[in-house]
């Protein structure tokens, strides 16, 4: 029996909002959560985050797919490398800058675009890493490039459902305890060290596990 393709669609939305509960997703836009007073700025932080991950899928994607071409093994790892190393920064930088929060929640206060953007540049990032893994997906579900267009689409839009939904859940202790100096820097010093453990693990097991390391010196 032929599946329809609004099925395939249907699956597509519940794969990207599957997708977007990735440790290392959640993680990287969870230290920019943090530095919110409202749930409308958290939650928006998700999903400028599933915007610009959808944009890089949507671009990269469908160029290697009209071009027939596949991403090489060594250069999708590096970029998934390139994961951790953000993982890394954005936990370093809410651990130890937590003296400049009052300066930064006032910017965030007079320009939340600050906070978007950089929702948006992580997603371009972790848009760039899943890329590979995309093409592979979407050529094995849809037979055209029109369907595999849609596809990526309405994949992203399940990644941006996920994000908004799970980035308002993260937000709610920092909203809660925005006036609680003390427990508020000690939530954000420990979704900051999460982070930067987090990616030094993921860099450790790219490198050392799936053999990045010796592929570069090859």
């Amino acid at each position: 029996m032929e599946i329809s393709f609004l099925t395939v669609l249907l699956f597509g939305f519940i794969l990207g909002v599957k997708h977007s509960l990735e440790p290392d997703h959640i993680i990287a836009v969870s230290t920019i959560a943090s530095k919110t007073k409202t749930l409308w700025r958290s939650s928006l932080a998700g999903v400028y985050w599933g915007i610009g991950h959808t944009v890089t899928l949507f671009i990269v994607g469908l160029v290697l797919i009209v071009l027939k071409a596949e991403v090489n093994e060594v250069f999708a790892l590096s970029l998934e490398f390139l994961v951790g190393i953000m993982l890394v920064y954005l936990g370093v930088t809410s651990m130890f800058v937590y003296k400049k929060r009052l300066v930064e929640q006032k910017e965030y206060s007079r320009s939340p675009h600050i906070a978007y953007g950089k929702s948006f540049l992580i997603g371009i990032v972790h848009g760039l890493a899943g890329s590979a893994a995309m093409i592979l997906l979407t050529v094995s579900t849809v037979s055209s490039v029109w369907q595999e267009a849609v596809y990526i689409i309405v994949f992203g839009a399940g990644t941006i459902v996920g994000m908004l939904f799970f980035t308002t859940l993260i937000g709610v202790p920092f909203v809660l305890s925005a006036d609680k100096k003390r427990l508020n820097r000690l939530l954000t010093q420990v979704t900051g060290g999460i982070s930067a453990v987090f990616g030094i693990y993921y860099m450790y097991n790219l490198g050392i596990t799936e053999g990045l390391f010796k592929l570069w010196l090859e």
